[in-house]
C-alpha cells in the first residue's frame, strides 16, 4: 500500500468533504499528522463538539447551538421580512453585507429532481406554518441561488405564498445566472438585495 491504513482511511475520509479532491486531502492529512498531538485532540474534540451541540433553529431552520438562534432572539430585526435561503452558508454570506436587518428560512436545499431531492425534503411546510403563525410578516424575500433548480425552488414557494396577499420578492439578477451566494462579492450582494423585484 502507498499509505499505512490509518493514513489511507484519514485521507479517505477528509476527501468525502466538499471541495476537496484527492490532493487536498492528502494535504490535510498530513498536516493533522505534523500537529502537535494536542492541537489535532482540540480540532477532533471542536468537530465532535459542534457535531453534538448544533441543531436547526425551531424558528428559521439555521444552525444553531441556542434555540431561537441569534438572529430569530433578536429583538432588534425587522420581523415584516423573511429572507428565504438555500442552506446556512447563505445566512452568513447574506449577513456579511451589513445591509439587511430583517429574519431568514433556510430551506436546505432546492428543489432539484435529478438528484433526488423533492419539495418535501426541504423545510417548506416549516416556512408556510410560520407564516400562518407570524402576523407581522408582510414580504417574503426569495433569496435562492441563480440556477436552474433555485429558480423553480423560488417559483413554487412564490406560488404557495402570494394567496395569503404577502408579498413576495425575487432578489435581482446582479448576480450572475448559475453562481452561488457564497462566493458572490459584498458589493454585487448588496445591490442584488437592493434591486429586488416582485417575482
Amino acid at each position: 500500500m502507498r499509505y499505512a491504513p490509518t493514513i489511507a482511511k484519514l485521507i479517505a475520509e477528509l476527501g468525502k468533504l466538499p471541495g476537496i479532491g484527492n490532493k487536498s486531502a492528502q494535504r490535510l492529512a498530513f498536516h493533522i499528522l505534523s500537529m502537535p498531538l494536542e492541537e489535532a485532540a482540540t480540532l477532533s474534540d471542536s468537530i465532535t463538539a459542534a457535531r453534538q451541540s448544533v441543531r436547526l433553529c425551531s424558528v428559521c431552520q439555521n444552525y444553531t447551538d441556542r434555540d431561537p438562534c441569534s438572529v430569530c432572539g433578536d429583538p432588534n430585526r425587522d420581523r415584516s421580512t423573511i429572507c428565504v435561503v438555500e442552506n446556512p452558508r447563505d445566512v452568513s454570506t447574506m449577513e456579511r453585507m451589513r445591509d439587511y436587518q430583517g429574519l431568514y428560512h433556510v430551506l436546505h436545499g432546492v428543489y432539484s429532481p435529478l438528484q433526488n431531492v423533492g419539495l418535501d425534503s426541504l423545510k417548506l411546510k416549516e416556512l408556510i406554518t410560520r407564516l400562518q403563525k407570524e402576523d407581522s410578516v408582510r414580504e417574503v424575500i426569495l433569496a435562492t441561488n441563480q440556477t436552474a433548480e433555485g429558480e423553480a425552488t423560488a417559483l413554487y414557494i412564490s406560488r404557495l405564498i402570494k394567496p395569503s396577499g404577502i408579498r413576495v420578492t425575487r432578489i435581482a439578477s446582479g448576480l450572475p445566472m448559475g453562481s452561488d451566494l457564497e462566493f458572490a462579492d459584498d458589493l454585487t450582494l448588496s445591490k442584488a438585495m437592493r434591486a429586488r423585484h416582485e417575482f
